[in-house]
């Protein structure tokens, strides 16, 4: 289990977006001068991502990483699938659950196609940073379930980072406990007793665009490719 840094329980909501980024960046600044790879979870989570990437002097990108949902069972990952089709199962979740192949692979392809659909208009601005070697920081505007986090941190380890922190400005105590098995490092600015949604955590908590994906992601250099 890695590390787990939560930096308080208090329940008072940020700013923004930006005010939270700028705040989780004060507590990473051992990793300046690594040239962290820092990786938000779209689409919020890209706006906490770039205050990092800039503070830290790292390189921004994405993680485009869904979970595969268990039948009946929502919030239950029983696998996740990353943009180039990497499958990441939860074996533990599969074999209790009795789930057959056919079944998981529907679910991946439907997982798939809408994680293709993000890396033809994201990718087009910016080529996915390679993380084999490299101290990666994920992170995004907040975690309720962790669902979709722990989606994210299985398909980032399945391309051997020589390091990977989670990074938050708020998520309840147990979900984190669950997630820092997976990391190295669980650092979160606010862990409140009482969570029912990360926007009630935010005075400001606006639908963040694919526009304002597009817009941050060409700050850090265009390439076109194929996919």
């Amino acid at each position: 289990m890695g590390k787990l840094r939560v930096l308080s329980h208090s329940s008072e909501p940020f700013r923004s977006r930006e005010e939270a980024g700028r705040l989780l960046a004060r507590e990473l600044t051992e990793y300046r001068g690594q040239n962290p790879v820092v990786l938000g979870i779209p689409r919020g989570g890209i706006v906490v991502a770039d205050e990092l990437a800039v503070a830290l002097d790292g390189e921004l990108d994405m993680v485009l990483a869904h979970k595969l949902t268990t039948p009946g069972e929502s919030e239950l990952a029983l696998g996740a699938v990353s943009e180039g089709g990497q499958l990441f199962l939860n074996e533990a979740v599969v074999r209790e659950l009795g789930i057959d192949m056919p079944a998981i692979q529907q679910e991946k392809n439907r997982q798939l196609a809408e994680i293709r659909r993000r890396t033809r208009m994201f990718r087009s601005v910016r080529a996915r940073v390679p993380l084999d070697g490299r101290t990666v920081i994920i992170t995004d505007d907040g975690i309720a379930t962790g669902a979709t986090t722990q989606a994210a941190i299985w398909v980032v380890r399945l391309e051997n980072p020589r390091k990977l922190v989670l990074a938050v400005p708020v998520a309840p105590e147990d979900a984190l406990n669950r997630l820092a098995v997976d990391v190295d490092e669980v650092v979160c600015l606010r862990a409140p007793p009482s969570f029912l949604a990360v926007g009630q955590f935010y005075m400001r908590f606006e639908p963040v665009t694919d526009e304002e994906v597009l817009r941050l992601l060409r700050k850090y250099g265009t390439r076109e490719i194929k996919v």
